[in-house]
């Protein structure tokens, strides 16, 4: 067995399926008890930070909510600075903010104008990528923020939404690193 099949092996163990949540038909993928095991927990964080010394980053940015539970680990593991990026309204002080569509209405999300700036190279990290509307948006918001996208690197990527293809452009040749693929 290859130290990238026994991660897999290991997250995939650590994900539950929780059927028809948020609403019927829809199965989710919980991430609690990955979380919950200090092992899995672990194996996660040094391979997303390992994801973040590949491309160079100087900074994480992590997605609300579950973004920060996964990016904060991996920046400190990385030796590197993390930013949060929040719904809007969540910040104090001077924001950027970026709106986006999502499958029924629109949403905006914010990052503190000061935090990112030109030099810095950013490591997108979230749990999924599923449609791809809010990791588009984050690449955007960096951009005018001044930074370079250094990546997005994510525990899943739910392929069968398409999330990916979304992004290429948005990407501009940045890596997309996907642990897991369901």
């Amino acid at each position: 067995m290859t130290a990238a099949t026994g991660l897999t092996e290991l997250l995939l163990s650590r994900i539950r399926d929780v059927a028809d949540y948020p609403e019927p038909g829809v199965v989710f993928k919980d991430i609690t008890p990955l979380l919950a095991d200090p092992a899995a927990f672990t194996a996660l964080t040094d391979a997303l930070a390992e994801a973040a010394r590949d491309t160079g980053a100087t900074k994480v940015v992590g997605l609300e909510a579950r973004g920060f539970i996964l990016g904060a680990p991996v920046a400190l593991r990385a030796g590197l600075g993390f930013v949060p990026v929040r719904k809007a309204g969540k910040l104090p002080g001077a924001t950027l903010a970026q709106a986006y569509d999502l499958e029924y209405g629109s949403a905006e999300i914010e990052v503190h104008a000061e935090d990112l700036s030109a030099g810095d190279r950013v490591l997108v990290v979230d749990d999924v990528l599923a449609t791809g509307g809010t990791a588009e948006a984050s690449l955007t918001l960096i951009r005018r923020a001044g930074a370079e996208v250094a990546g997005l690197a994510v525990l899943m990527e739910l392929g069968f939404l398409g999330g990916r293809a979304r992004l290429e452009p948005a990407l501009a040749s940045a890596p997309l690193k996907a642990l897991l693929t369901v």
